[in-house]
């Protein structure tokens, strides 16, 4: 008789490997599975896995192979130090939008010093709330407004808010629609910017088609966030805008055709121009 040898944890990570899952993604599955710490994991590699335990991974495995993302097998994603529960009503945060929050965080400080004790800021098209969220995580005195077309959406970033206990107001319609007739300091925005035509679409297609492309060029939800501003912005106030690594330029000339001042792009961690933001004169 054959001798059945118990399946390890080492063993289950060169099953994912051999499907094409990355290690660090096959180890967040064990963690939450086994609800061990992935240093426990690194020091009992050898470890046999409950049968019960091994056909759950498994399972779990087929559908990060499958392409889905992590964050939706385990429900949640760590984005700027919060840990945020999100599903496929909701993009995935990406690391690079942190870039937008610390940018915004960089205006309130300097708001902050200038005597500005409660400025209004809007994150349109929030999402699961990852932007509005952090900034008023990192800055409480802000009065953060978030906005989304998405009832779905809204309702995840609700949830995430109460959750995390943070006092952010929510507002249900498209970009500026949802402002009313309310003036920012701050507007901060990571839209849909992926063009149409961009191969990379083939591989998100487990999230919200919404918030990934307006169609086209991709550029339509960016001039209507810029077209709209300067009638929900107070004086001096800034736009943030996320965008795709080759829109810089096209989202600069944008802010400058519509009177914006100080324009500039920065870069992200991996070296593209990432965002792009203006001050109302």
């Amino acid at each position: 008789m054959d001798v059945v040898v118990p399946t390890s944890i080492a063993d289950f990570l060169q099953e994912a490997r051999t499907l094409g899952v990355e290690r660090l993604d096959a180890q967040m599955l064990l963690e939450r599975t086994l609800a061990r710490p992935r240093t426990w994991l690194l020091a009992h590699d050898e470890q046999p896995l409950p049968a019960a335990a091994l056909e759950t991974l498994r399972a779990l495995l087929t559908r990060r192979a499958a392409g889905e993302p992590v964050a939706y097998i385990l429900g949640e994603k760590e984005f700027h130090g919060l840990l945020l529960n999100v599903d496929t009503r909701v993009l995935v945060p990406r690391p690079e939008t942190e870039l937008l929050v610390d940018w915004a965080l960089e205006l309130l400080a300097g708001d902050e010093r200038a005597g500005k004790e409660r400025p209004g800021v809007v994150d349109l098209g929030t999402g699961s709330g990852a932007i509005a969220l952090a900034v008023k995580h990192r800055h409480p005195a802000a009065d953060v407004l978030a906005t989304d077309v998405s009832e779905g959406a809204l309702s995840v970033a609700c949830a995430n808010a109460r959750r995390l206990g943070l006092d952010v107001a929510f507002a249900h319609g498209a970009w500026w629609q949802a402002a009313g007739q309310r003036r920012f300091q701050l507007a901060l925005s990571n839209p849909p910017y992926i063009a149409q035509a961009d191969a990379h679409l083939a591989a998100l297609v487990h999230e919200p088609a919404l918030a990934l492309t307006p169609g086209g060029d991709g550029l339509a939800s960016l001039r209507e966030i810029v077209a709209g501003a300067a009638a929900h912005l107070a004086p001096g106030a800034w736009l943030l805008l996320e965008h795709g690594f080759d829109q810089a330029e096209a989202v600069r000339n944008l802010l400058r055709a519509h009177g914006f001042g100080g324009v500039e792009s920065r870069h992200d961690l991996a070296g593209h121009l990432r965002c792009s933001g203006a001050h109302k004169p």
